[in-house]
């Protein structure tokens, strides 16, 4: 999900704003970091044994290094690359996180483009985690990653599945109002080459794998005052975000809209906000 450079501001021929690369920001996304880990750490538990240790790992959209951080506790003696588009985020996993690892290993941090990335070496596992959701037709690069692992390698990732989530759905709505179309239109739809589970679970048998493909809803319990669209403003909030830049009175405009359609789907409880996030996982092992 991590995907940056500050881009020029750019419009179709219609007017409507043209799909641009958003701007991160790593401590507003990891404000929520323990929910965010979570999918990150059930997914590496269906992971199974790696061809050869030490072990040579990728992690495609490392974002702020947090979660890439987490493979060193599971393979300790491996040699880690994650890699981001995001200055910001690369910035902030290299200044916490980069350096020899305590068992052994290594960690580094690389700028690479999720979009083009081919691996250049032999790797016992490619991860990704809640990113491939910012690439588009990322499914078509699944066959040079597989080609890219080591016979019995693994390929693991997860994607949001919550694009039709309140969130989500009401972001879109009023992206495509009248006084908000010209600027902002078009720019939430990012899901479009996010695939069900079933689709996934194709593809990767197509290719040879087998595959271990499922879906789980999280009941997030989130606090605070307005903890939605404190989350959303790390990640899907943030082509919004950078679209509007320092127009600042646009900024507010569109988050009091945006707060006020928030609020009411999900109304707080005694206890904190529950905020449902499905997402989809997927861990492909290649013929040994």
């Amino acid at each position: 999900m991590h995907s940056d450079t500050a881009p020029d501001a750019r419009h179709t021929a219609s007017g409507a704003a043209a799909p641009q690369t958003p701007t991160w920001d790593p401590g507003q996304y990891l404000r929520h970091a323990d929910h965010r880990a979570r999918p990150f750490l059930d997914l590496l538990a269906r992971v199974g044994a790696l061809p050869t240790a030490p072990a040579r790992i990728a992690d495609l959209g490392c974002g702020p290094g947090n979660v890439t951080a987490l493979l060193t506790g599971r393979w300790p003696d491996a040699r880690i690359t994650g890699y981001d588009l995001s200055p910001q985020m690369l910035r902030r996993a290299e200044e916490e996180y980069a350096g020899p690892t305590p068992g052994g290993g290594s960690l580094d941090f690389r700028h690479g483009d999720l979009a083009d990335w081919v691996p250049g070496e032999p790797y016992d596992l490619i991860v990704s985690n809640a990113a491939l959701q910012w690439v588009p037709g990322h499914p078509g690069s699944f066959a040079r990653w597989i080609d890219g692992l080591r016979p019995g390698g693994t390929f693991a990732f997860q994607v949001p599945g919550n694009f039709t989530a309140p969130s989500h759905r009401l972001l879109a709505e009023l992206c495509d109002t009248p006084r908000w179309r010209d600027r902002l239109g078009g720019l939430a739809a990012r899901h479009t080459d996010t695939l069900e589970p079933g689709e996934y679970l194709d593809r990767l048998t197509g290719l040879g794998c087998t595959a271990d493909v499922w879906e789980t809803t999280y009941h997030q319990l989130l606090q605070g005052p307005d903890p939605v669209l404190d989350w959303v403003k790390g990640t899907a909030l943030r082509p919004v975000l950078t679209t509007l830049g320092d127009d600042r009175p646009a900024v507010d405009r569109f988050l009091a809209e945006y707060r006020r359609a928030l609020r009411e789907a999900y109304p707080p409880g005694p206890r904190g906000t529950v905020f449902p996030f499905r997402r989809v996982f997927a861990v492909a092992r290649k013929e040994a």
